[in-house]
């Protein structure tokens, strides 16, 4: 069974010609999950021939509106655009907050968003907790990550392979062991060292969760521009880590396959 990840947005709130807001589309089988859902991530999905009509899972980092922003957007997509309409259900799922989160969204945009034509179900996850879908197979994990009160880090597993997603958080203990025998390790990494706030990883503290993670694959993403993206593979290994190594752009496609990460 194939299993590919697609970055769809590999920047950050500063608006790029070139780098979308965060979003990373997973699919395998009937496995369609989108991993946050910033701007311009609809958009980047037809762009990069990503199937946003047959999304079954998005799943959300946190409430920030470069990891939101296209979420209603998207769900006026799902509800209107579709031919012929859509009828499979739709998960989406968010730490502590994300119910809050809809009730808001629909207050702004309109009912559509939780009553987008199509079963939709809303589910919080507490920010330490395991979940599956056995209907296709899907198992989700979080952690909490220190980027917010609520924020989370994920690890999904199928039986075609594992990706894990930090989302923004800072240097966070456990985290590494959380991720620790997953394919695929997409991270941010934010701003050059030394660290000047606590809730984004630099290239040191990257260094040290890859290295307990030890991923066959790190693409590295949500780079400000004050660190130089393509110096980012260097600073890493600098700082003491030693396996792959890719920054990541928009159209990215990454396939696992045998336990290794290949990118296309």
């Amino acid at each position: 069974m194939a299993f590919e990840v697609t970055i769809l947005g590999s920047g950050t709130l500063v608006p790029s010609s070139t780098r979308r807001s965060a979003g990373h589309y997973v699919t395998s089988g009937s496995i369609h999950v989108l991993m946050d859902c910033g701007s311009g991530t609809l958009h980047g999905m037809a762009r990069w021939g990503a199937a946003w009509d047959r999304i079954s899972h998005i799943l959300l980092t946190h409430f920030h509106t470069d990891h939101v922003g296209d979420l209603a957007p998207l769900l006026f997509a799902l509800s209107h655009g579709s031919s012929p309409r859509r009828t499979d259900p739709l998960t989406v799922v968010g730490p502590p907050g994300v119910h809050r989160l809809m009730d808001r969204l629909a207050q702004a945009f309109g009912a559509y968003v939780l009553d987008p034509g199509f079963p939709l179900e809303v589910l919080e996850l507490a920010r330490d907790s395991v979940w599956s879908d056995e209907s296709c197979g899907l198992g989700v994990s979080t952690h909490p990550t220190l980027h917010t009160d609520s924020s989370v880090a994920y690890r999904l597993e199928t039986d075609a392979g594992t990706v894990s997603y930090t989302g923004d958080t800072g240097p966070q203990a456990g985290l590494g062991r959380f991720f620790r025998g997953t394919e695929l390790m997409i991270a941010e990494c934010s701003y050059p060292d030394p660290p000047k706030v606590e809730t984004h990883l630099t290239p040191s503290g990257l260094a040290t969760l890859a290295a307990e993670a030890s991923p066959d694959l790190l693409v590295v993403t949500h780079i400000y521009p004050d660190l130089d993206s393509d110096a980012v593979p260097d600073l890493l290994a600098q700082a003491g880590y030693g396996g792959r190594v890719r920054v990541a752009e928009d159209g990215l496609v990454v396939s696992l396959a045998g336990g290794e990460a290949h990118v296309r």
